[in-house]
Formats: C-alpha cells, structure tokens, sequence
C-alpha cells in the first residue's frame, strides 16, 4: 500500500473542518485570528506531519506542496487555479530535489493531477458525484497509458475496476478506522480496519490472478511517447468537439512500432548486466537464445525477474526457442526457475544434475561436445564438456560448463561459461592434436569465470584470439573480478575490454552486408548516460 494524495488530502481536510468548527463558536480565538485562517494553518500542519510519516516520497511532496500553496493563496484572499498550483508544486520539488525528475514516480505522479486538471476543469455545469467520479476514472486510465508503457511496457487492465473498489474502502473506511485507532485504545476499531482491508486485498488478488489483468508488450521507441499525448490530450477535449475519436489513433506508433529483429545470417548479442552473474541473450532473425539466467539475491527475487525477463518482453520476445544453463552455481542459474514459470522454453540444454528441480514441461537435455544446430543461418555448437554424464567426479560444477560457440556471417562470440585452467588447456590441447570440427578462435569472448584468476590461461586467450573481450562481474563484488592480472593479460593480447559493472549491458550487432562482416558495440551507459555514471 502507497499513502495517497488523496489520504493527505482527506487528513488535512478533516484538520480544516474541524478547526474552524470549533473556532467559530470561541468568541476570544476568532477576535484574534479569523477561523478559515487559523484553519488553514492546522491543515497545513497536518499535512506536513502525515507527509513525513508517509516517507516524504515524490507524490506525498506534491500533494503537500500543492496543499501549502492552495493554503497560501486561500490565506492572502486569492484565487489559484489548478494549472498555476500544479506548477508550483512542480518547481518547488525540482529545487528542493534536483534529481527527482529521474523517478518514475516524479512524472506518474505530477502527470496523473495535469491530466485530471485537463479533463476535469473549465468546464460548464457541475456533474454528479457519479458521473464526476467515472470521468475521473476514464482520464487517469487512459491518459497514463502512454507513461505506463514507456516506462513499465505494461498496463493494467483490471486496473478501472480494481479502483473502483479499492479506492473507496481504502480512503473512506480502512484510512478513518485505522487513524482513529492511533489515538483510540480500542482494539475492535483497528481489527475491524483490519477485517475490510484483508477483504479488499483478496479481492485484488482475485483481479490480479485473472488471464488478462495485463497488458505486457515491447518497449515502444521514445518518440511515440508524443503522438500518445497528443491522442489523450484529443480524447480528453470537452463534449461538442468534433473527431474525438481521431485521438486513438495516437496510440498506434507505440503500439504497432516493434523492435527491429536481425536479419537472416545476422544476429544481435545482448550481454546483461546482472551483478556478479552471467546472462546473454541471442537473437536471430526468428529465434532467441537465453544464455544462463543471473544470480538469486532473495527467496523472493531473482535477476530472471528482475533483469532477463524484463528485457525479453521489451525487445518482443513471447517465447525462448533455447534456454542454456551453463552449470549450476547459483549466479548463473539462480534465475532459471523465473525463467521457467513465467516464458515458454522449447528447450533447455544444461549440465546440471539429474537431481535438479525442473518444471515438468520443459524438454531437458544435457549438454556435450558436439551438439550444433543453426538458426536463420547462424550456427551454434557446443564446445564442451566432452561427455554429458553426470559420474564424472573429477569435473568440478565450473568445468561442467557449457561452452557454446556461435558464428553468424559477420563474427562470431565464444560463452565460455565458468571454466577454468584445466579446461582450457584440455580444449587447446583437442585443438591442436585432433581433427578440430570446431575453432575456438573468436571475435568477442565472454570472459570465463567473470575474469577470475583460475581461468583465462595464456595458451586459451593465443587460441581465442578475442577482438574484444567482456567481463561480467558485480561492482565491488566480493571477489575482486575481473583481476588486474587477467585484464591485464587480455590487453596484452591486444583485446579491447569491456565490463558489465562500468559499462553495463553491452549489446553486440552482427550485420553482413556486401559479403563483409561488420559488427557495431554498443555500451548501455553510455547510450544512456545517467549522473551517477561519472563517479561509479
């Protein structure tokens, strides 16, 4: 539950009404301060102190502020309209908190109070509380559409309806009841206060749980955020004006504008940054790879839900068509289980061990040396390990790793998993005295063991060859990857070097043209430079 303006609001209002209650029929107290001002002070008193119980966060400041100002204008005798108070607030959070312009709450918040002043103001005659309340309902859900895609790439759709319970017995019954039991030493009122909310929430679970309670689609490109306000400001007009409707037609950039899918013999290699972990996504012209899944930070949060699933369903991905899981520490397939629940896998290769909890569904088949196929012209083979049993105890769960090469027209990347010496030099050494059906020889490597100093010998960065080489590694992390020493080693090579905890998610495109292979890398901090940037 988030404190509401309106639950301010309301709070501070209760404060007014009551003080000027009770000041009017004081002879001496009125005498000395008119009521409406003194209850103007205790509103905005109250309001204050709710606001820094609340937490202070972006929307409880601009509740607060325009709360201030409205009673500032009411203490000097003028008169404010909406438009003028909204700015103000806006402004007063910009100097007080330069950098709350980066949250999303920020924008939702002030953007939910200017399309409600748009679409509910200067109007003529005065509705029903009904009619005022389902106009209110209408405004709010189609106008933050836009916001909630650009930002979320989803949109409830159980949302009018789940307000239209909720807000209600929140704000009228469970926020009075539970107020009133702070001050009250009577137990049935907050258990009663209790009973109602425990209603609402199974209800909104109920909601929640339904097939289409949201709207999850890709991340639509930045621009068509303009044409969608432009179609809500359209939609929003009063009654009388003409073609309305034309506004729809605003949305349909953002909705039918998808993310451009590679070419056949081309492919797009997406390297995320989840913290001390590993997770690369793979696409082609028709199908998408997932590479290992992240790490598992909680019982209740993992980087597949935080981090790869996310990017899969802004980038348009519904479906994997292969899921490989390297081995089965934790930061390389603490994600998987998100994975797994909540996006269809045809496949999903591995070494993990037989004991494994899997969903039942998903075809699982170990990894080893040999395996290849090709998608839309790029071919995928796995490197090792050379045998896919499990009663090889010799091999420790990093040199179990699955190693894949894949080679697309324009370059091709080695996943190397979390291997380490021994691995190496035993596929260096198949290399260089047997029949070879594949080269280890790369244009990128994703550096194994996140650069740690077990791996990356001398004899595999001669073999690999790596134009460019990247590290995956959390800031700061415990265990000090990438070392020096190894970075070291990969430069002396003459391999450029990039790092998922300064450079973020690195996203590497294959495109063949004209029969040359070019390749274009691109660093997501620095395509989308944020001020922390410059110091961590």
């Amino acid at each position: 539950m988030s404190i509401s303006g309106l639950h301010i609001t309301m709070l501070s209002g209760l404060i007014f009404s009551l003080v000027s209650y009770v000041w009017r029929r004081v002879p001496a107290l009125a005498m000395r301060l008119p009521a409406r001002k003194a209850a103007v002070v205790a509103g905005m008193l109250a309001a204050l102190v709710y606001s820094l119980v609340a937490g202070f966060s972006v929307p409880t400041q601009r509740t607060l502020y325009m709360l201030i100002i409205l009673g500032l204008a009411l203490w000097s005798g003028r008169q404010l309209v909406i438009a003028k108070v909204l700015a103000l607030a806006l402004l007063l959070v910009v100097l007080i908190d330069p950098f709350a312009v980066v949250s999303a709450g920020f924008w939702l918040s002030f953007g939910a109070v200017a399309i409600l002043s748009f679409a509910l103001g200067a109007r003529i005659g005065h509705p029903n509380w009904l009619k005022a309340w389902l106009q209110a309902q209408w405004a709010v859900t189609i106008g933050m559409v836009s916001l909630l895609l650009i930002m979320f790439n989803q949109v409830s759709i159980v949302s009018p309806l789940a307000n239209a319970i909720a807000i209600p017995l929140i704000s009228f019954v469970v926020t009075p009841l539970a107020l009133l039991g702070s001050f009250l030493p009577v137990d049935s009122v907050l258990i009663l206060a209790y009973h109602v909310l425990n209603i609402c929430m199974l209800l909104l679970d109920w909601f929640n749980r339904l097939p289409a309670a949201v709207w999850q689609q890709h991340a639509p490109p930045q621009w068509t955020l303009l044409p969608a306000i432009v179609g809500v400001l359209c939609l929003l007009l009063p009654r009388g004006v003409p073609l309305r409707w034309l506004g729809y037609f605003g949305f349909l950039p953002m909705l039918l504008i998808v993310p451009q899918r590679p070419d056949a013999g081309d492919m797009k290699v997406t390297v995320l940054d989840v913290g001390q972990g590993l997770s690369v996504v793979v696409q082609t012209a028709a199908h998408t790879l997932l590479y290992d899944a992240g790490s598992k930070f909680s019982e209740q949060a993992d980087a597949g839900g935080r981090i790869v699933l996310p990017y899969l369903r802004a980038e348009g991905v519904r479906k994997l068509d292969g899921f490989i899981v390297s081995h089965n520490d934790t930061d390389h397939s603490g994600g998987m289980p998100t994975i797994l629940a909540q996006m269809p896998v045809s496949w999903l290769l591995s070494s993990l061990p037989d004991s494994t909890a899997l969903d039942g569904e998903v075809n699982h088949v170990k990894c080893f040396a040999g395996q290849r196929w090709i998608w839309d012209k790029v071919n995928f083979q796995v490197v090792h390990p050379q045998s896919d049993s499990d009663a090889d105890t010799s091999l420790t769960d990093n040199n179990r790793s699955c190693v894949v090469k894949i080679t697309s027209a324009s370059g091709s990347v080695l996943l190397a998993g979390d291997i380490e010496k021994p691995v190496e030099l035993a596929l260096v050494g198949q290399r260089e005295s047997a029949p070879v059906t594949v080269s280890l020889k790369s244009d990128v490597l994703i550096a194994p063991h996140h650069g740690s100093k077990t791996s990356s010998s001398v004899e595999f960065i001669e073999a690999v060859q790596p134009g460019l080489t990247i590290f995956t590694a959390g800031y700061l992390n415990r265990f000090r990857h990438p070392r020096p020493e190894i970075v070291k080693r990969y430069v002396d090579a003459q391999s450029r070097i990039l790092r998922s905890d300064y450079d973020g998610a690195v996203t590497l495109d294959f495109i063949a043209r004209n029969s040359e292979g070019t390749s274009k890398t691109i660093g997501w901090r620095k395509q989308n430079r944020r001020y922390w940037h410059d110091v961590y």
